[in-house]
């Protein structure tokens, strides 16, 4: 290990300076969420946790995570006891920005820790790659803007999914693998989307027989189900006696939302979103019927029902039908092929069909797909082929989150060098497959990632010279419908990798 330079203890130090210079930069109102959060934890009784709505930012993410809001709470005290009041909304003394900031800063140690566990247990050959892979991560630009600049606690959450995953690759400890992806589903509920892969992996490699199916291993069941309940039960229990988990999964599961969020999220809906606002202007040639209450919906893309005004309206029943599709295809290879490699391969799969079919889904959660996908990124050169276009829509489909003036050098520079540094080492690192490469997937990655460079020109400068205050839509839907034809390029690219391999 000594010839891994740098080292990932390093490039942390060096990564944390950096983010003590973003402190005053923008925050999104995630900020606002999270202060609010706090205030809620310390300030009322548990029972109140959930029903509590002076703010509009209500708690709605699991009970492990208001959990870790109340320990936060304890070091805001100290920092200014003026954000622990909950009808202080809106407060932000630089007193309570530098807690906040700072408290993203020291949780993401869990992240550096798993990263150098990850790089550990990688074995001898491919541990530079693996090196490579775990300071790609590290240095995200996707935490760096979400985590450090809008403001989240992702990469604390991403760290535990990543040393779920590392110990998973060891028999001796998966049975540690489930317990703590059960801990982290119950601190954020977005990773249910990655759930079913868990489930089949734990079942095939811990619970059956490595030989015969219908050898069932009782005992490693037994304590598998005895483990999940005893944390499920922590955390959900109180809710329960209570009778409030009715209350709590509405505040979980808001479906009213609509299908898109305000900015499109880069996945099929993105482009079927797109597509009907072409044929908007194509139905009269066409002879096609225009629901003309759905156009203002169409471009406004904001929170709430979604209408189309040409093509069929998507239910989140379709939606749902469709991800749970596209997450059984790859499930069925894992059932019988239950090995590290299928299961992070397997696990990606079920982030990419949530993220691309879901319903009402953030930009930020493309992050369930990268990150994973990153530790396999340089198996072979087929690998790495269908990753390059993820890695440019995904971080590039971002940029909509950071529209302040400030910003825009931070997120463009940081972004573009991280893509130059890390795509060539990646090149360099990748060993070549014995299976044949696919030469349009190479080509498309190409040309994708030239083409990115002219559109972040033109949506982030040139529109604005252009039209003015004008076809303020457009450059979010050149983005988000660019971004998204990498993430659906890629994601069939992976899927013809992950079934060859």
């Amino acid at each position: 290990m000594a010839d891994l330079y740098p080292s990932i203890a390093q490039c942390a130090v060096v990564a944390s300076a950096f983010k003590l210079l973003l402190l005053p930069a923008y925050k999104s109102t995630d900020f606002e969420v999270h202060r609010n959060w706090l205030a809620i934890t310390n300030s009322l009784p548990i029972q109140e946790w959930y029903y509590e709505k002076t703010s509009e930012w209500t708690l709605d993410y699991p009970p492990f995570f208001a959990y870790f809001e109340w320990v936060l709470s304890q070091g805001a005290k100290l920092a200014d006891p003026e954000m622990l009041k909950v009808f202080n909304l809106g407060y932000d003394s630089w007193q309570t920005i530098y807690f906040q900031r700072a408290s993203v800063i020291l949780t993401e140690l869990v992240l550096v820790f798993a990263l150098y566990l990850f790089v550990q247990s990688s074995p001898p050959a491919s541990k530079r790659a693996s090196h490579a892979a775990a300071l790609s991560i590290l240095l995200s630009p996707g935490l760096l803007i979400i985590d450090h600049i809008h403001f989240q606690y992702n990469g604390f959450m991403y760290g535990l999914l990543i040393l779920s995953l590392v110990l998973a690759r060891k028999k001796s400890t998966t049975l540690a693998s489930g317990l703590l992806f059960a801990t982290l589903l119950c601190l954020k509920h977005i990773y249910l989307y990655l759930a079913p892969a868990y489930f089949v992996y734990l079942l095939r490699a811990y619970c059956l027989g490595p030989k015969s199916i219908f050898h069932i291993k009782f005992g490693n069941a037994l304590k598998l189900g005895t483990g999940i309940i005893a944390i499920f039960g922590a955390a959900f229990g109180p809710f329960a006696y209570w009778g409030q988990i009715p209350q709590l999964l509405s505040r979980l599961f808001p479906f009213s939302r609509g299908l898109c969020h305000a900015y499109w999220a880069p996945n099929v809906w993105a482009m079927y979103s797109f597509t009907d606002r072409i044929l908007i202007y194509a139905a009269p040639y066409l002879k096609l019927p225009v629901n003309q209450d759905a156009i203002n919906s169409v471009t406004r893309g904001l929170v709430g029902d979604s209408s189309f005004a040409v093509l069929p309206e998507i239910t989140a029943r379709m939606t749902f039908i469709l991800t749970l599709i596209f997450q059984i295809i790859p499930l069925i290879k894992l059932f019988f092929d239950p090995t590290w490699d299928t299961f992070i391969g397997a696990v990606t799969l079920c982030g990419y069909a949530s993220f691309l079919f879901g319903w009402h889904v953030h930009e930020k959660a493309i992050l369930l797909v990268i990150i994973p996908f990153s530790l396999i990124a340089l198996k072979d050169r087929r690998y790495l082929g269908a990753f390059r276009p993820l890695a440019v829509a995904g971080h590039v489909s971002l940029f909509p989150l950071l529209f302040t003036a400030a910003e825009f050098p931070i997120k463009t520079v940081y972004t573009i060098f991280w893509l130059v540094l890390f795509l060539l080492a990646f090149d360099r690192l990748a060993p070549a497959s014995n299976k044949p490469r696919f030469f349009l997937l190479d080509r498309f990655s190409l040309v994708y990632i030239a083409v990115s460079i002219p559109l972040i020109a033109y949506c982030s400068l040139l529109h604005g010279i252009i039209w003015g205050e004008k076809l303020e839509f457009l450059p979010l839907m050149f983005m988000s419908s660019y971004s998204a034809v990498g993430v659906v390029g890629s994601w069939l690219g992976f899927l013809v990798v992950f079934f060859t391999s």
